[in-house]
């Protein structure tokens, strides 16, 4: 095929060829094994950023584009890359949605260490994910915020492109994340859209170097699409917040949003929420934005839209106040520090998979989680400990998961006789 060739030699494919692709791959007429030559020429390759603004748009338009130009006000959503504790999602959506900001929000669910959005919030009894587009359509307008997994109706292509990418191995392809993150974000009907890429032990891109290139390549191609977007460089190299598990999150998230959160927590919120508004155009600069933000937690509107968004999702709302509905662990440890001194590092995606061992998380797609595992850290890196003072509670049902999880947790933590300087949260702000 002469467009293969073409990408092979290193060639700049055209919208109307790179169109003829994922169209042939969505109807069938193009197999398997050509697209997969496709993807390894642009592994090898590259693109250029009219390629990777074009095959964005021709994934994203491979299915239902949302139109939400019937509903008031401006639409705005955030992306994680991905973390150990990052629960951001829970409090930042009814935050802004409080704010006055349209919040259509797709999310994922864990895969290896990291955790998501969708097995946190259907930790909540009752709550609904799989919500038809037209139901989706109707919170927004109603609550102003929904928060959904990905539905048949879609980004088809990217699918069926990332099971491709995944036997391939291609997954690495700079190109191909961008496309496949950002396709899904525009067929959304989002007018702007605040990143979140993460670096650090616990993230994708473990270097900074490679968050801001990948955050760039994000920023380019959306911008080039018509949407405001803009991409914070934020920490992952020890846990967000306390506490790390599905229903331990969501109480963590609505403490949060009572305005008792933790300190790194609370920070990155306000950094994502206020960058949320600024999109937005509810604010002009970061300290109005922070400041619109706060109070939403502060009067208690946050936390009531966020009550509204569990009923409107078919959840039990009464977890807002009441904690004893949500799933708990029959068991609990504490693992002992077996030094004295300060935390000096914390190996995060080890931390990540000894909650996969515990059932907090997934190795596989179709793997069965645990609601109610996980654990709750009490030191964490600069802060000083003694012998046998206790780093962490793990919540268990399983004895044998137990100790499996929590010989990987004693691993992962490293410590000094000096204290070391605290990772900073905001690494970088890219527009």
């Amino acid at each position: 095929m002469e467009v293969l060739r073409k990408k092979r030699d290193g060639g700049e494919l055209s919208r109307e060829e790179i169109g003829f692709l994922i169209r042939g791959f969505s109807s069938g007429a193009i197999p398997d094994y050509q697209i997969s030559a496709f993807l390894m020429a642009v592994y090898f390759s590259g693109m250029t950023d009219n390629e990777a603004a074009s095959l964005t748009e021709e994934m994203r338009d491979s299915g239902t584009v949302l139109d939400l130009s019937s509903i008031p006000g401006r639409k705005v959503d955030k992306h994680s890359t991905g973390g150990v504790g990052d629960k951001t999602s829970l409090i930042v959506a009814p935050a802004i949605a409080a704010a006055g900001l349209t919040v259509p929000m797709i999310s994922g669910r864990g895969l290896a260490h990291t955790g998501g959005t969708l097995d946190k919030l259907e930790s909540i009894p009752g709550f609904n994910v799989h919500l038809s587009l037209d139901r989706f359509k109707q919170l927004l307008s109603e609550v102003r915020a929904a928060l959904i997994g990905q539905t048949d109706d879609l980004v088809p292509a990217d699918r069926r492109l990332y099971a491709l990418r995944d036997v391939t191995a291609t997954v690495g392809s700079q190109p191909l994340i961008v496309s496949s993150i950002m396709s899904k974000k525009l067929a959304e009907g989002v007018d702007g859209l605040v990143l979140d890429v993460k670096c650090g032990s616990g993230a994708v891109m473990r270097r900074q170097e490679d968050a801001e290139k990948l955050a760039r390549a994000m920023v380019r191609i959306g911008t080039a699409c018509g949407k405001k977007v803009v991409a914070l460089i934020t920490d992952m190299s020890q846990p967000l917040g306390e506490y790390v598990g599905n229903a331990l999150e969501v109480m963590e998230s609505l403490e949060a949003l009572k305005g008792r959160g933790p300190q790194d927590l609370v920070l990155l919120c306000e950094e994502i929420g206020a960058q949320c508004l600024i999109v937005g155009q509810l604010a002009a600069d970061g300290d109005e934005a922070k400041a619109i933000f706060r109070e939403t937690i502060s009067s208690g509107r946050a936390l009531e839209k966020f009550r509204e968004i569990i009923r409107g999702q078919d959840g039990n709302p009464a977890v807002v106040d009441d904690y004893t509905l949500l799933p708990s662990a029959s068991r609990q440890a504490t693992l002992a520090s077996p030094a004295a001194g300060f935390v000096a590092a914390m190996d995060t995606e080890k931390i990540g998979l000894a909650m996969c061992v515990l059932g907090a998380g997934r190795e596989a797609l179709d793997s069965t989680v645990d609601h109610s595992v996980g654990m709750r850290l009490h030191k964490k890196i600069g802060d000083p400990v003694g012998l046998g003072e206790p780093l962490c509670t793990l919540y268990y049902n399983d004895e044998g998961r137990h100790r499996e999880a929590a010989k990987q947790v004693a691993e992962a933590y490293s410590f000094a006789e000096g204290a070391p300087m605290p990772p900073k949260m905001i690494r970088k702000l890219i527009s």
